[in-house]
């Protein structure tokens, strides 16, 4: 079967599996993901890699889990994102994003080798603003500081002032203006939405609590026990998951815009689609909410993928993938090959049903936190052996999470004496290997307690309640765990940390 000529990627951040119509949930609408599902194969097992948004975009974009080495980064010195290859291979690439973490300290690289960029301004951490308009009253941050979302929403006069309107209504315009214009081409649509703040304008704000008074509560709690705690109430509990739900659906509305510049355009025959996320949002799923530093259970890790593919029948495909696989797959339907060692498998043999599955196990985690693999079935949750160390950083570019909103003191420390030269797996560029013990102040995700290792069985444990260590299977799992560490030769010290030596 040929290969797509073009290829359009649309990534929803935060885009809950459990919350979409395509996977049986009728909580909030969503009839353009629900129509676009009925024309693609549904991936039934896909699970996050590195966590969360710049670690989950290294996974699709650069093919390598790095949630082993680095808490939060670029395009390293010694790999290249797969715009590069494709770029050598003639095909057009066109990134249009609101995501502000692309274009900060933490993101760098991963625009740079499109063959052009949209930034589409005024989400979330987007420094656009410096002074707010007087019009917007805001809604309690839970905890956050002033945001720079706080400057730049009162500059949206309706609903196509959004960013993430603005972003997709941008991509139906860029296809309106290069349909037929490039013989080869991927379009990836970077799409904040549905992440928070959960701000919308009406009719979404009030679609799913029309009693609420007052501002609508767009910034979410990121903790575990919210409720218990008495940080938010049930109302305020209810009021939170419906703007997400608002947003949800606001986003929804907007990807049908795309859709239709496909259908317009005529490039259904030649054109595949990918609709997939980086991660899920907890929204008091075991009260946590947010994506605070928990076991990742399958509101966070457990993701929707959907593929469109010119000449395959839509059908649910229920085996075992993950996303370092998205960027297997891109550089398969363009048949390109990059520098840096990966991890992905190409799920074209899946589409075509030439392969009955691509892998038997899948790695997934926060930097600092439990190291996850799963088979499909069982997930299994390694907590360290004792304290939180040694933890490493392996990169030669030394940033973490985006500065301008974060404390100094969340920063990571600067390399010192205990630094030295490493390699990353094959490559044979040098890289700074920073080793850290329980005295160094390292960032948040790192400091919050641990509650042991965890065990569940996905199929008949859907809710994850009933934690199984200590059985057979958990004997089987550290050994596949120890395996999956080995197979990408992981730093020894993660060994070490996870009591797997």
């Amino acid at each position: 079967m040929p290969m797509p000529d073009n290829l359009i990627v649309v990534l929803l951040d935060s885009l809950n599996r459990h919350m979409l119509g395509s996977y049986g949930s009728r909580e909030f609408a969503t009839p353009n993901i629900d129509c676009f599902a009925q024309t693609a194969c549904r991936f039934t097992k896909h699970y996050a890699g590195s966590l969360p948004c710049m670690p989950a975009r290294h996974d699709i974009l650069c093919g390598a889990w790095d949630f082993l080495w680095r808490p939060w980064g670029s395009v390293e010195i010694w790999e290249d994102a797969i715009t590069h290859p494709l770029r050598r291979a003639g095909v057009v690439t066109q990134l249009i994003s609101d995501h502000p973490h692309l274009f900060e300290t933490g993101g760098e690289n991963y625009h740079v080798d499109f063959t052009a960029w949209d930034y589409q301004r005024g989400h979330e951490g987007d420094a656009w603003k410096t002074v707010p308009d007087p019009s917007w009253a805001g809604a309690p941050r839970f905890f956050r500081p002033h945001m720079p979302y706080d400057n730049s929403r009162g500059w949206f006069r309706g609903e196509k002032d959004f960013p993430g309107p603005k972003t997709m209504a941008a991509a139906a315009r860029w296809l309106d203006q290069n349909a037929g214009k490039h013989k080869r081409f991927m379009l990836f649509v970077d799409e904040f939405d549905p992440h928070e703040p959960f701000d919308t304008p009406e009719p979404y704000a009030s679609m799913y609590d029309k009693d609420w008074q007052g501002p609508h509560l767009i910034w979410p709690p990121y903790m575990k026990g919210a409720l218990a705690k008495g940080t938010i109430d049930e109302r305020q509990a209810q009021q939170i998951r419906a703007q997400y739900g608002a947003k949800l659906t606001m986003i929804d509305a907007w990807f049908g815009r795309v859709l239709d510049a496909v259908e317009r355009n005529k490039l259904g025959p030649s054109t595949a689609i990918i609709l997939c996320t980086d991660h899920g949002h907890y929204l008091g799923e075991k009260d946590i909410w947010g994506k605070p530093a928990v076991p990742i259970y399958d509101t966070l890790g457990r993701i929707p993928l959907m593929i469109s593919w010119p000449g395959i029948a839509p059908r649910p495909i229920d085996v075992l993938t993950t996303s370092v696989d998205l960027f297997a797959t891109i550089a398969d339907v363009f048949a390109v090959s990059v520098r840096q060692r990966t991890h992905g498998r190409s799920l074209v043999p899946l589409l075509e049903q030439s392969a009955q599955s691509v892998r038997d196990w899948a790695l997934m985690g926060v930097w600092g936190r439990e190291v996850h693999i799963t088979d499909g079935r069982l997930k299994y949750a390694r907590a360290p052996a004792d304290k939180n160390a040694p933890l490493s950083m392996w990169s030669n570019r030394w940033s973490t999470m985006p500065t301008h909103v974060l404390s100094r003191q969340q920063e990571l420390p600067l390399p010192d004496e205990r630094a030295e030269l490493a390699r990353m797996p094959g490559s044979r560029v040098p890289v700074i290997r920073q080793l850290w013990d329980e005295s160094d102040a390292l960032p948040f995700w790192a400091w919050a307690k641990f509650s042991g290792n965890h065990l569940f069985d996905t199929a008949n444990d859907p809710g994850e309640d009933e934690n199984q260590v200590g059985n057979a299977d958990e004997t089987r799992m550290i050994e596949m765990l120890r395996h999956a560490l080995r197979e990408v030769e992981a730093p020894e010290e993660q060994f070490k940390r996870l009591g797997l030596t």
